[in-house]
């Protein structure tokens, strides 16, 4: 068990820190609203992927293995929300509530990852490559998850963390919405390559 430690640990750090749809939100967030406004969200985004992890390691890959067609679903549904997230992102007016003014919450970061490719991707190469063998499913479920989370949380929040850096330089409403236009664009981009 301890020496297949380390290849998870890899794996959740490659997959947690790289760019994805929840890194580019949380580093818009991070430059519109700061740290302690996004933290709901990012809070959002890691109990629905430990409770995604949990799910898929108990069962719900394999589904995806019989049914390649609700994967396929899947990844539509999440481009299409990808699409409507990077327009509201890309144009959104400077002082509109609905927009810019409101961070997206706990419960948004959370249902998000229902339809976020890329955690239905580590959830199910955490189930079929890295469950401990010869443990029982819901406690190395549960294992998986818990190492996923410790390793992932720190990571994700470094984008959060970026978004706040770079808040200084967004001191005028010309140069937030050309972040957040070219953040919209990141998040556009992402929709095509899950459809490719």
């Amino acid at each position: 068990m301890i020496e297949s430690l380390a290849p998870l640990a890899t794996y959740c750090a490659l997959m947690s820190a790289t760019p994805g749809p929840n890194n580019v939100m949380l580093a818009a967030s991070g430059a519109n609203f700061g740290y302690r406004r996004t933290l709901p969200y990012l809070l959002g985004i890691n109990a629905g992927v430990f409770a995604l992890t949990i799910v898929v390691c108990l069962g719900l890959g394999a589904v995806f293995a019989r049914y390649p067609q609700v994967h396929g679903a899947l990844k539509i549904a999440g481009a299409l929300y990808l699409v409507w997230l990077s327009w509201k992102l890309a144009f959104a007016r400077l002082g509109d509530k609905a927009a810019v003014g409101t961070p997206l919450s706990f419960v948004d970061g959370a249902t998000f990852q229902l339809v976020n490719p890329k955690s239905w991707m580590k959830a199910v190469t955490l189930a079929s490559v890295f469950m401990p063998v010869g443990m029982h499913p819901a406690f190395g479920a549960m294992v998986v998850a818990i190492v996923s989370l410790a390793i992932g949380f720190p990571l994700v929040s470094i984008w959060a963390l970026f978004g706040v850096a770079i808040r200084r330089f967004l001191d005028t409403p010309l140069r937030l919405r050309l972040f957040n236009a070219v953040m919209g664009l990141g998040l556009l981009a992402l929709a095509v390559t899950l459809l490719l």
